[in-house]
């Protein structure tokens, strides 16, 4: 949500539309460059079933078109600030920097049309970014002045006192006042992803209605008449969410599916669905499961395993209670993954229905096709985005950049890391480190960051360092998951995805040694990954470690434990979970 620089966008239409276009051009020619100065204000004829929608060309708002066609409304584009004054009730889906997002509505005159379009109490969602943009400014990259109708500045969270920023996952609401769209929140966790927020004060707390705790009390919504925005995204928030855009679309609808009791108080941790998805030797995209990173039979055929249907089973995922779904191409490494179209389809069909965040990873780096036609890793990374995405996920070449960051100290800004944290937001990126163990009797035996494992080696030996590899597992680096998490961090990465291929499909639980040796050396979220078999191996990670999020394959894939299961038991245990 906040990079510094503009939010690269370009069409949509086909892959062959990509072009190597500055973003900020591309962002501009959505819209008329003249300054409307007199407006005429007059209701839409389009009819109640039409929401007018200010997409200005940043991050995943095929979301929120998702949602708003999947609770049966029709879609109208703003092209001129003139279509925001006709609209009967406006979206605004702000992703990017506030910055950026500030220069494109005064160039394109949308920010006098914004502001008397809310000054006159019409009906107004604002989401993520599109809260932040109407107070009166933020710190981010600035001060950066904002529409100025909310007192207040919007400033960054402190992560000195421990909390992990970005702000990432799902976290409870206390409402302080009627807000007409949160009437069936309730103690529902909702789905923040935000390093950037507004904090109640004296002079703006007529507009809030709600509020959340991380670390401070900070503005989770607010509202004044018809005039409605909140920090986290209800179309990523699940059947809660959902709920929340119908109120605001049909006020006067009757609920036909309301949401459960909830029991949300904090930061809930999180259960995350992965897929990991390829082509078997037929050509069919299947879901498949390694052991150790071997992902064929271990029959005559040697067939790749094939345990279902990505998009079926993302959905059954999402019905089941996953908080994030998941998807690896796990040959992306070795194919130009914009040649793969079905998985891009993977993505936009999953997003129609999937109502919770949606990482991709796989390939995303820089490329030249067959034709000679260069593709940089952001142009790869943007087609993930507009297809659905909300977050990527970089492996092999976030090593390569953590490698040659460590070796000359210098951000070059070119690395596809960089990139993409700089124009979509470090929350939008994950890096996932594929490490393995390699013993040592004394830890001064190597350079590098070694832990006292809990079950000695083969030869009694007490130490591990753990080396990342590339190219799905089948190289190692001469670098350690603890050097590259801090390089990443530094380099823009939001979230770690932690593997160990040691643990990978064994089912006797994850790697905590190593878990907790990256979780207690960086400030943003860590999510613990390989070898998952039962319940109890979520609890113990989860106590044992500072791991934000806990993830699991093969035993959701061949239903040995519903994801149901997994929650019962952390609540159980005390741990807090969406429900």
């Amino acid at each position: 949500m906040e990079a510094p620089s503009f939010a690269y966008s370009a069409s949509s239409s086909s892959l062959l539309s990509l072009r190597k276009t500055p973003p900020s051009s591309l962002r501009l020619s959505r819209f008329s460059n003249t300054k409307h100065r007199n407006f005429s204000v007059r209701a839409s004829s389009s009819g109640d079933s039409v929401v007018t929608l200010l997409d200005y060309g940043a991050g995943n708002v095929r979301s929120v078109r998702n949602a708003i066609r999947f609770l049966g409304f029709e879609i109208k584009d703003v092209q001129t600030p003139q279509d925001i004054l006709n609209a009967s009730r406006l979206v605004f889906p702000g992703v990017g920097a506030f910055a950026a997002a500030m220069e494109v509505l005064s160039k394109t005159g949308m920010d006098e049309a914004l502001c008397s379009y809310i000054e006159k109490d019409r009906p107004f969602l604002g989401i993520c970014l599109g809260l932040q943009l109407l107070f009166e400014s933020s710190e981010e990259n600035g001060p950066v002045k904002g529409l100025g109708l909310i007192p207040g500045t919007v400033g960054r969270f402190d992560s000195s006192n421990g909390f992990r920023v970005p702000h990432i996952g799902w976290n409870a609401l206390q409402i302080t006042k009627d807000s007409g769209i949160l009437d069936d929140v309730g103690n529902h966790h909702v789905y923040f992803v935000h390093s950037y927020r507004a904090m109640p004060s004296d002079d703006n707390n007529e507009w809030i209605s709600s509020t959340c705790d991380y670390g401070d009390k900070f503005i989770a919504s607010i509202r004044r008449g018809n005039v409605h925005a909140v920090q986290f995204h209800p179309e990523k928030s699940g059947d809660v969410g959902l709920s929340i855009l119908r109120r605001f679309l049909n006020p006067k609808s009757n609920m036909t599916k309301k949401p459960g009791e909830g029991k949300a108080s904090k930061l809930a941790k999180r259960v995350i669905a992965c897929l990991d998805v390829r082509a078997n030797d037929k050509g069919d995209l299947v879901v498949t499961k390694g052991d150790q990173y071997d992902v064929r039979e271990h029959t005559n055929e040697n067939e790749v395993r094939n345990l279902g249907k990505p998009v079926d089973l993302a959905g059954q995922y999402y019905k089941d209670g996953a908080d994030e779904v998941s998807f690896l191409n796990i040959t992306g490494f070795r194919d130009f993954p914009l040649g793969d179209l079905p998985m891009l389809q993977v993505l936009r069909y999953t997003s129609e229905n999937v109502f919770v965040p949606l990482t991709v990873g796989g390939g995303i780096r820089d490329f030249t096709d067959s034709t000679g036609r260069y593709y940089s890793s952001l142009e790869v990374a943007s087609e993930y985005f507009r297809s659905g995405a909300d977050k990527i996920s970089i492996g092999s070449d976030a090593v390569y950049a953590a490698e040659e960051y460590l070796r000359t100290g210098v951000k070059t800004g070119k690395t596809s890391l960089e990139q993409i944290s700089r124009v979509y937001g470090n929350q939008a990126v994950v890096v996932s480190i594929d490490p393995r163990r390699v013993y040592v009797k004394d830890p001064n035996d190597v350079q590098l960051k070694t832990v006292r494992v809990s079950n000695p080696g083969p030869n009694g030996e007490e130490y591990a360092w753990y080396q990342c590899t590339v190219n799905g597992g089948r190289e190692g680096r001469p670098i350690g998951a603890y050097e590259l998490a801090k390089a990443v961090e530094e380099l823009g990465a939001g979230e770690i995805l932690l593997n160990c291929i040691d643990c990978d499909g064994q089912g006797k639980g994850f790697d905590v040694d190593l878990i907790k040796l990256i979780s207690d050396s960086v400030s943003i979220p860590v999510i613990a990954s390989s070898g998952a078999g039962a319940p109890a191996h979520f609890s113990e990670v989860f106590n044992k470690t500072n791991a934000s999020a806990a993830l699991a394959a093969g035993i959701f894939h061949r239903k040995e434990v519903p994801i149901q299961s997994v929650k019962e038991h952390l609540l159980k245990a005390g741990i807090e979970v969406r429900l």
